[in-house]
């Protein structure tokens, strides 16, 4: 059991590498466009989430949803180059599955906390 789990964390943290990896190499690409606007976190936030969809879909019907591949590409890959595509996962299964009220709580919960947030962190040292 215990060693399933490493076997695991090494699966997922080789896809993480990959994904940030490929995340950093995607900003280098679009340095420079659209200033003011983050165009290359946009970019790898909608590629991000297109691609899990794939794998999701993919793993799902293939009955292999929790095989060493699935955590390797999704976990892994997905994650490591954007954590937006599995909160975007997580979102449409509570819509799917008819939770409307946990998934616009979620939607709103993630945004508006999460820039609410940032903004403490970046207070925090005093910079704001």
């Amino acid at each position: 059991m215990v060693s399933d789990i490493v076997e695991n964390i090494a699966v997922v943290g080789a896809g993480s590498f990959i994904g940030g990896a490929a995340r950093y190499l995607v900003s280098l690409a679009m340095k420079g466009i659209g200033k003011g606007f983050p165009w290359a976190t946009l970019a790898v936030n909608l590629l991000g989430c297109f691609l899990i969809g794939l794998l999701w879909g993919y793993f799902s019907r293939s009955a292999s949803e929790s095989s060493k591949w699935a955590l390797f590409l999704t976990v892994g890959l997905c994650g490591g180059f954007t954590t937006f595509s599995t909160f975007s996962k997580e979102a449409l299964m509570m819509l799917q599955t008819g939770n409307i009220l946990g998934f616009v709580g979620y939607i709103a919960l993630s945004v508006i906390a999460g820039v609410a947030l940032v903004a403490l962190g970046y207070h925090v040292w005093g910079v704001m």
